[in-house]
Formats: C-alpha cells, sequence, structure tokens
C-alpha cells in the first residue's frame, strides 16, 4: 500500500481528501469489500482516526450525531450487503435533522459484478432516497474528486452524500496531486436573509392587534437567545419551545413556558392553546399537525428556509430572514407594549408547574421514580457538558427536567426518533470535545439495541457517564397505549443486569434502586471518569407514566373558558377514566397544579 514514485492508491488520495475536509475521525466496521479504504486508514492512522464501532448503525448513527453537535461533516462507512444496509437507520436520521453526513459504502469488485457475486447488489436505489447525492464511483481517478463533491453537496443540501466504491479501485495507483477542494472561502459563514422595515412593521402590528400572543421557538434561534428574552419582556410574549432549541434561551426565565405537545410543560401546552396569534420563529415543528389545529390563530412564520414558510399552517405573515436577525430588528422598532394580564398569567402557570417539577425531584419515595436522577445529573454536570438522549421517556424527562444552557451540547434523534441514538451520539460528543464531560441517557429498550458498543468506549477510554433508567418496560409506548381502547400489549420487557453486562465489557458500574443511593452512584461516576475511565449506572425505576400534558383540552363554553380532558385519555381497557381535571392532576401528585381558567380568573385575562 505504500506510495510508488508520484504515485498514490485512490484510497489514501480519497483519505486526504476527507483530511483536507477537517475530517479527523470516522466510524465503521470492516468487510472484505471494503478492504482498499482499511489499508488506507491503516497506513493515514496518524491524520485520521478510525474508530471501530460493533455495528453500522451505531456507526451512522454518531456520524449524524458529529454533525448535529459540531455542524461539520460526520462520516460513517459499512462494507458491501448488510454492512451497507445496516447504515441505513443512522442515515435516515441524518436526513431528518438535516445533518451532513457523508456515507463511503463497500462494493464488490467490478470483475464479479453483475454476476450475483457474494454480497453483491444494486446499492444505488437502496441509498437514492436517503441521499441528497449518492454515487458509485466509476474510476479509480474520479474516487477522490467524487468524495470532495459528496462533502460539497451534503453541506450545501444540510444532509447525506454516498458514495458507493468497487473495493478494486482503491488500491489502483493514481497520480499524487491534491485532489481537495477546501478551502478557506469555505469557512465563511453562510450569508443570512434579513427582514424589512415593512415585514417587522406588519409583525408588530399584528401584536399590537392580539390578546394572547405566543412565540414558538426553534433552534434557529440559535445564538440570539438573550435578545429573544429582550424582545419577550418588551412586547409581554411568552415564549414556547421546540425540543432542539432546549438550552437556547436560558430555562430560569419567567416567559420560557417549556417545551409544547407531549414531552412538554403544562403550562406551555396550555398557553399555547390559548393563544390568538403564534409566531414561530426558526421552528420546523413536526407534530404541527396535532398541535397547531387545535383551534383557530393568527400565523406569523420566520424562517431562513423559504420551502419551510407555511409547510406547517396557512400563513398569515412569511417572513424570509435569519431568525436573530428579525428578533433584533423586531426590537430596534417596536415600542414597549403595556403590562399583560395573559403574559402574567403565562408566568404564573410556568411557575406553579416548575413547583411540581421540584417536587417530584425531591421524591424520596419507593419505587425509584425518573426525576430524582435528574437532579443529581443537575447536580454534578459541568456548566459545558455534552448530553446525548435516548428515544423514549427521557426525551420527555430531559425536556422537563435536565438543566440546559447555551454553554452545553444537547443532541437527540429529532424527527426519525431512532431508538439506540444515544450511545453513538455520545461516542461522538467524546471524539469531538474529547475535553469535556459527556452523558448518555437511555432506558432499558433503547439501550439494549446497542449497548454492545459500549465496548467502544472502553477500548478507546472515553470517559461517558452512561445512566440507564430500567423498568422493564417500553414506558413510551405504554403511556401511547393506555389512551387507545385495547389491552396493553408487546411492551412488557425481560430484566436485565445492564451493571453485570458492562462489567463483563470492562465498564466499571453501579445499580441503584433508591433515591437515597443516587448521590453516591453519581460521585462514583464523576470520579471515574475524570480518571480517563466510562462508567455506568443502571437505575431501577418505576415504570408510572408521567404527567400527560397533552391531554388537557380547552374550549370556550357560555360560562367561560373550560379546561378538559381528551376522551381518549385512559381508553385502554386495563384502565379507568378520571372523572375531572382535577383528579387527573390530583392523580399525579399534583394537588397544587392550577388550571389555566382559573390562572385567567386571577389576573383577568380576556378571552
Amino acid at each position: 500500500m505504500s506510495v510508488t514514485g508520484n504515485t498514490v492508491p485512490a484510497s489514501i488520495a480519497m483519505l486526504k481528501v476527507l483530511e483536507d475536509w477537517g475530517v479527523d475521525h470516522l466510524f465503521g466496521y470492516p468487510g472484505g469489500s471494503f478492504n482498499s479504504t482499511m489499508a488506507a486508514l491503516a497506513e493515514r492512522k496518524e491524520q485520521i482516526h478510525y474508530i471501530q464501532v460493533r455495528h453500522e448503525q451505531v456507526g451512522a448513527l454518531a456520524a449524524a450525531a458529529d454533525a448535529k453537535l459540531t455542524g461539520k461533516i460526520g462520516v460513517a462507512f459499512g462494507s458491501a450487503g448488510p454492512g451497507a444496509t445496516n447504515l441505513l437507520t443512522g442515515l435516515y436520521d441524518a436526513k431528518e435533522d438535516h445533518a451532513p453526513v457523508l456515507a463511503l459504502v463497500g462494493q464488490t469488485p467490478r470483475a464479479v459484478m453483475n454476476s450475483h457475486f457474494f454480497q453483491e447488489f444494486n446499492e444505488d436505489p437502496i441509498f437514492e432516497d436517503v441521499s441528497v447525492y449518492c454515487r458509485t464511483v466509476m474510476t479509480a481517478e474520479s474516487l477522490p474528486h467524487v468524495v470532495d463533491q459528496a462533502i460539497r453537496e451534503a453541506y450545501k443540501h444540510q444532509g447525506v452524500a454516498t458514495v458507493i466504491i468497487p473495493n478494486d479501485l482503491g488500491y489502483e495507483q493514481i497520480p499524487d496531486i491534491a485532489y481537495g477542494s477546501h478551502g478557506a472561502t469555505d469557512d465563511k459563514k453562510t450569508p443570512q436573509p434579513e427582514p424589512t422595515a415593512a415585514e417587522v412593521d406588519q409583525f408588530l402590528a399584528l401584536v399590537k392587534e392580539a390578546k394572547r400572543p405566543v412565540i414558538h421557538v426553534g433552534r434557529g434561534i440559535q445564538e440570539g437567545g438573550d435578545v429573544l428574552i429582550e424582545l419577550s419582556k418588551k412586547l409581554q410574549i411568552p415564549l414556547v419551545m421546540t425540543g432542539l432549541a432546549k438550552g437556547h434561551v436560558d430555562e430560569s426565565y419567567a416567559g420560557n413556558l417549556g417545551m409544547a405537545n407531549r414531552a412538554a410543560s403544562k403550562a406551555a401546552d396550555e398557553i399555547m392553546a390559548s393563544a390568538d396569534l403564534l409566531i414561530a420563529i426558526g421552528a420546523d415543528f413536526p407534530f404541527a399537525k396535532l398541535v397547531y389545529t387545535t383551534h383557530p390563530f393568527k400565523f406569523v412564520q420566520v424562517d431562513n428556509d423559504r420551502t419551510e414558510l407555511g409547510r406547517h399552517h396557512n400563513l398569515d405573515l412569511g417572513i424570509w430572514s435569519d431568525a436573530t436577525a428579525f428578533v433584533q430588528a423586531a426590537l430596534d422598532r417596536s415600542e414597549p407594549a403595556p403590562e399583560s394580564a395573559f403574559f402574567k398569567a403565562a408566568c404564573a402557570d410556568k411557575e406553579n408547574w416548575f413547583a411540581y417539577q421540584k417536587q417530584l425531584q425531591d421524591d424520596t419515595r419507593e419505587p425509584l421514580r425518573a426525576e430524582p436522577i435528574y437532579k443529581e445529573i443537575n447536580r454534578v454536570a459541568d456548566p459545558d457538558a455534552v448530553f446525548a438522549i435516548d428515544i423514549g421517556d427521557n426525551i420527555i424527562n430531559s425536556f422537563r427536567h435536565l438543566h440546559v444552557t447555551p454553554k452545553n451540547k444537547f443532541v437527540i434523534s429529532a424527527i426519525f426518533a431512532s431508538m439506540g441514538s444515544g450511545l453513538p451520539a455520545a461516542l461522538a460528543g467524546q471524539l469531538s470535545y474529547p475535553g469535556r464531560q459527556v452523558w448518555n441517557i437511555a432506558g432499558d429498550g433503547a439501550f439494549s439495541m446497542i449497548m454492545q458498543d459500549l465496548l467502544t468506549e472502553k477500548k478507546y477510554d472515553l470517559p461517558i457517564i452512561n445512566v440507564i433508567t430500567a423498568n422493564k418496560t417500553l414506558n413510551f409506548i405504554k403511556s401511547e397505549q393506555d389512551d387507545v381502547a385495547m389491552h396493553h400489549s408487546g411492551i412488557d420487557l425481560a430484566d436485565q443486569d445492564f451493571a453485570m453486562i458492562a462489567q463483563g465489557m470492562g465498564v466499571e458500574s453501579v445499580t441503584v434502586t433508591k433515591a437515597s443511593e443516587l448521590p453516591a452512584a453519581f460521585d462514583k461516576a464523576i470520579e471515574v471518569t475524570k480518571a480517563g475511565r466510562p462508567f455506568l449506572i443502571e437505575a431501577k425505576i418505576s415504570d408510572a407514566r408521567s404527567l400527560p400534558v397533552e391531554e388537557l383540552q380547552l374550549k370556550q363554553t357560555d360560562q367561560g373558558l373550560e379546561e378538559t380532558l381528551n376522551p381518549t385519555y385512559n381508553s385502554n381497557l386495563d384502565l379507568q377514566r378520571p372523572s375531572s381535571v382535577r383528579e387527573f392532576l390530583d392523580s399525579y401528585d399534583g394537588q397544587n397544579l392550577k388550571t389555566l381558567p382559573e390562572f385567567f380568573e386571577e389576573y383577568g385575562v380576556e378571552w
């Protein structure tokens, strides 16, 4: 594989292109049809770090998380046949969350292609749908050029670019020249659209006419959280967050009500359900067809991608603009709004909800609940910790209880909701931010899908804190079945001793079953990871359902605003339905929670 004269193996030239684009690690699992690239990785091991995962899906999910966390291209590979198809879940995760990822896919040598050879299949149509760019390399000399173009396409479209490589091409000698096109000009920030004065004034006129305006904040706000708080205060508009915007706006701000929909706060759901003007800023909300259709309202949308305007709701005003640029312009052109009873009621609702959350975090009853675990995570987490949250009830609990600031990195599988994404994301977090504390928080259902890659943490000495909440139930799905006229089905999980499994892989661990055991367990996790080793905490918890705030509904009657329960709540044949909203709240230890009509009456909010 060594360089001879003025030539170099095509696979080496390809890796140099990756290095030129700043790629210093990639994920994958070897196969015979990818050996020409494996040989190149061995030769370039000082320049680009190959991370051997134990399943290609983990590699693709890690590459997707790399891109989400850093904004830079993530890279994963798989060999022909099952190695290739195993990549798809992680690649679809990247596609749906708009993350730039390069997938390198092995193919049989050209001499045996189209002969029904071992593990040979037509890979192009398989990867066409998931990719913004998909090409099979035809000549050795084109290999580095195609990879270079693929990276450009992934960045341009914020998606997956796939390059399929017949194995024999990587061995061929090609001229030893610079094939990469990356340069300083690529590091410039993309120019962003800005609003016109007329657009901002139209927006401010709609706000002035509204009685109950609400801003729905997406991740497009980026570093503009503090400016948005200023605008919220000035115009007396409460903020509701999308999940991907968590941490972008100070969560202690009284007007930040938290998330909407299911993984949500009661205040955010109630206030959004009462809005007569909804202002979506930099938000791609996949649950809009459920949440935005509960009642009529005027709709303003601000987005830097014109294709997003009007996607989720009919527009009263669409503004093509960078989110923060729009917020700053609105702040500059607006006059302070008079004190708002609606804004006061929203803040009071949020304060009431936060008090309830603290009550749950301080709960020491047995069996152990999930909320006290998050209290401990908040206690010991570094200010700039990286949080990788897997799919399931931990999404709800992290949205409600995990303290996240703009200093943190927070990554989830948002749109595709890939179970098993937490550990791969933690691998990416530790490799991309080697000096920072990294957390993998997962349930037993999700973690059991990819737990073999604890070995990867151990092999590469990645000091990740793994928190596994185990309740022997697919609880997120159980909660969905609670509200369907059926018997619970298929949701029970066989119990496992995750702590012992971890120890068998060489990862130190501990099991906790009581709130009193949590502080020592988390202190031990900090001690071990500070020494450079991974650690696992298995928390045996209750399968009690968290308060399903999405089941609360508002309607206007002759007597005024009324809060009711969704007719499908607890329609499962194994459950009983509460007779009132009060009984519903009390059944979740929410005796101190007030309904939205109570807050509106207290503050004199007009409907």
